[in-house]
């Protein structure tokens, strides 16, 4: 099977408590979009907001991995609350801006509406673009 790249949508303290548990939950936890990656696709994060419901905007890249195992799996938040999740091998990385970005980016077709594909909260994209923008989050700041 061919490796794939992925984008997960999500606010920026649900992408640490993501990392934290090295675990990727996307669209309120349907297994629907998390049944379409195989083990060692690999899987960028973006943040349009800090906190989810609140207003403040992040609009970075805050996070990158690679799709552990072929398995996905159920978990208990509450009775009404059962999210599907992935396990992701984390990569160290930097958060970046989209903004410098959105001129090269061919997933974003309309450049003044950007932000458009974010709203699906979940999408492949081509190897170009996550190279482009894995690039970025990887590099070494030196002091």
């Amino acid at each position: 099977m061919k490796q794939k790249y992925w984008i997960i949508v999500a606010s920026k303290d649900h992408v640490e408590s993501g990392l934290a548990e090295g675990i990727a939950q996307a669209c309120h936890g349907k297994a629907t979009s998390l049944k379409q990656m195989q083990k060692d696709d690999m899987v960028l994060f973006y943040s349009g907001k800090m906190t989810l419901g609140k207003p403040d905007k992040c609009q970075e890249f805050t996070a990158i991995g690679k799709v552990k195992d072929d398995e996905l799996f159920q978990v208990e938040i509450s009775p009404n609350f059962r999210p599907f999740r992935r396990r992701i091998s984390f990569i160290p990385s930097t958060e970046v801006s989209i903004l410098p970005l959105i001129n090269d980016l061919d997933f974003i077709e309309n450049k003044k509406y950007w932000g458009y594909p974010f709203r699906f909260g979940f999408f492949e994209i081509k190897q170009h673009d996550f190279d482009l923008i894995s690039t970025k989050m990887l590099q070494q700041t030196h002091v």
